[in-house]
């Protein structure tokens, strides 16, 4: 599993906690991977989207204009359990030869 499959999987667990903002997301993703590109995770949310994984909307916000958030369809939900089923073989796998 590549580094943009974790960062799409790490999207699709933070949308399946709940609607989130671009900035809130990419803030969250800083975290555990810094040097993510900002162009490369609102490229993998356009997909999202593009694929019916994720929906987006625009809500109000208390401190400025609206924001656009982004949420998981079913079709998303899917796609997040395959990924981290896959994520989940892979560190078993690794496990298995003592790496982890």
């Amino acid at each position: 599993m590549l580094k943009k499959d974790l960062i799409e999987l790490c999207l699709l667990h933070l949308l399946a906690q709940k609607d989130r903002y671009g900035y809130e997301l990419l803030r969250q993703l800083h975290a555990s991977f810094p040097n993510t590109q900002e162009s490369t995770m609102y490229a993998l949310l356009r997909g999202l989207c593009r694929v019916g994984c994720s929906e987006q909307y625009l809500a109000d916000s208390s401190d400025g204009p609206a924001r656009k958030y982004y949420c998981l369809t079913p079709a998303g939900r899917k796609r997040y359990a395959e990924l981290l089923a896959r994520w989940r073989a892979l560190t078993a796998a690794l496990a298995e030869l003592g790496i982890m």
